[in-house]
C-alpha cells in the first residue's frame, strides 16, 4: 500500500502564506547575504592594508583595529545568519510539515541575527570612535609635530581603520536592517 495514504499529512501542500514567508525569506536572505560579503571582503582589506603599514601605531588606533577585527568576526557570524535565512526558506516549502520550522523558531532565529548584527555594530562604533577620538588629538598636536615632536601625524593606519570599521558598520546596519523588515513581514 502506498504510504502517503496511510498517513496523508505527508503529503500536505505548502499555504499561500507559507509560501510567501519562504520567498521573502530567500529573497532578503541572499540579499543580505551577498551584501555582507562584499562589505566585509571590503572592511578587510581595508583593516589588512592599514595593518601593513609602516609607521607608529599609537593605542587608539590599536584599540580601534582591535574592535574593527572584533566587529569582522562578529559580521562573519552574521553573514550565516543570512545564510541560514535561506535554508529555513527551504524548509518552509517542504511538503512534509515535520520538516518545517515553526514560526516562532523562524522569528527567534531572524531575532537572533538582528541581536547578532546590533553586537557587531556597537563594536565597530566603539572601533570607530577610537579611532576617530585619537585622529583628532594628533590633527591638534600636529603643529607641535612640525616644531620637532615626534608620534602626532596621522598616518593610513589611521585612516584605513576608520574605514574599515565604517564599512561594517554599514554592513551590520544592512543587517540589521533586513531583520527588522523579515520579522515584520513574518509576524504579520
Amino acid at each position: 500500500m502506498n504510504d502517503n495514504r496511510k498517513n496523508p499529512a505527508i503529503t500536505r501542500p505548502v499555504s499561500e502564506a507559507m509560501l510567501e514567508a519562504s520567498l521573502t525569506l530567500k529573497w532578503w536572505g541572499w540579499r543580505s547575504f551577498w551584501i555582507q560579503i562584499v562589505l566585509g571582503i571590503i572592511s578587510l582589506l581595508a583593516l589588512g592594508t592599514g595593518s601593513l603599514g609602516e609607521g607608529e601605531k599609537n593605542p587608539g588606533t590599536g584599540f580601534g583595529i582591535f574592535f574593527a577585527v572584533c566587529g569582522l568576526v562578529i559580521l562573519g557570524i552574521s553573514i550565516y545568519f543570512s545564510l541560514r535565512y535561506t535554508k529555513i526558506a527551504d524548509l518552509l516549502q517542504s511538503s512534509d510539515p515535520i520538516r518545517r520550522p515553526k514560526r516562532i523558531d523562524t522569528i527567534q532565529v531572524i531575532r537572533w541575527g538582528l541581536i547578532i548584527n546590533l553586537i557587531g555594530m556597537l563594536l565597530s562604533l566603539v572601533g570607530t570612535q577610537s579611532v576617530v577620538g585619537n585622529v583628532l588629538l594628533k590633527s591638534v598636536g600636529q603643529t607641535g609635530a612640525v616644531m620637532g615632536g615626534a608620534g602626532c601625524l596621522v598616518v593610513a593606519a589611521d585612516i584605513f581603520s576608520i574605514q574599515a570599521n565604517s564599512t561594517a558598520v554599514t554592513a551590520h546596519f544592512i543587517g540589521i536592517g533586513i531583520s527588522l523588515w523579515l520579522l515584520s513581514r513574518i509576524t504579520k
